[in-house]
């Protein structure tokens, strides 16, 4: 029997549609600030997205563009102006940076407050102590829906994280835990990746190899969630073999469809969050 298919699009579109009820009993209007450090291409449709989902559901957005050589003290500088900005609720720094930049050091130079990515030291220091007061990273915390939308128990299921990024495997990680999974983190280094596959409840993939998990590393019924966007040509598929686990798996997302939707609308929950604070 096929896996179900878990539909992001349409979990983010009651998201949104929430939101923008929400937003109309506020008496202010939300501010999200986005920085884009040069004209990466990628880069450029995904603020594209985000500021085209801002405006649906009621959000005010700013975006700064800034040439790819800029300092790392002009860039802090700018930061701290949005800091002071009561108008403006939430600010992303869109990644990839430029090499000679300090990823880290930019995104800690945001007020925590209005940190809606979760990538400050302080929100992820929060989020290790189990303080979800914190802003989750809108990836994870998209994962998360989509997996709750299932239906499944997550007590004591064995969920398998591929990748241990600071933004995506190392946040979701936690938040299973949270949910009193028992969780393994697989990374480069890893031995026998698809042996621990194959013992997973949950299965989440993000570590941007195109197809990489196929249909013999998944167990019966599993729920497989994947992060990937890889752009092979004009196509943009996942870190999962979809046609063939599909097969197997029990709950499936699609690349396109899946959790790039969800990381969208997460993102728009947090800055509406933010706005309230």
């Amino acid at each position: 029997m096929a896996a179900k298919i878990i539909d992001g699009k349409r979990i983010s579109e009651k998201i949104k549609a929430q939101l923008r009820q929400e937003i109309k009993k506020l008496n202010k209007k939300p501010g999200l600030a986005i920085i884009q450090v040069g004209n990466n291409p990628v880069s450029e449709i995904y603020v594209n997205n985000k500021r085209k989902a801002c405006e649906e559901v009621g959000i005010f957005s700013e975006l700064h563009r800034v040439p790819e050589n800029v300092s790392e003290a002009q860039l802090v500088n700018l930061i701290q102006r949005i800091n002071s900005d009561n108008k403006i609720h939430g600010c992303i720094v869109q990644m990839p940076l430029p090499n000679h930049l300090d990823g880290q050091k930019i995104v800690d130079a945001l007020c925590p407050l209005k940190d809606v990515d979760g990538l400050t030291t302080y929100n992820q220091g929060r989020l290790l102590g189990g303080k979800n007061t914190a802003h989750i990273p809108a990836t994870p915390r998209g994962v998360m829906k989509l997996i709750e939308s299932t239906g499944i128990k997550l007590n004591g299921k064995h969920a398998v994280v591929l990748g241990r990024s600071n933004l995506v495997g190392k946040p979701t990680a936690l938040l299973l835990q949270q949910e009193n999974c028992t969780v393994t983190v697989c990374h480069s280094k890893t031995r026998n990746i698809p042996a621990i596959c194959r013992t997973a409840d949950i299965l989440v993939s993000a570590i941007g190899r195109p197809r990489f998990v196929k249909a013999n590393m998944i167990k019966r019924s599993a729920v497989v969630i994947d992060v990937g966007i890889n752009r092979i040509g004009n196509k943009i598929i996942g870190d999962v073999d979809f046609e063939n686990v599909k097969k197997v798996a029990g709950w499936i997302t699609p690349v396109p469809g899946g959790v790039g939707p969800m990381t969208v609308a997460c993102l728009l929950e947090n800055v509406v969050k933010a706005a309230k604070i």
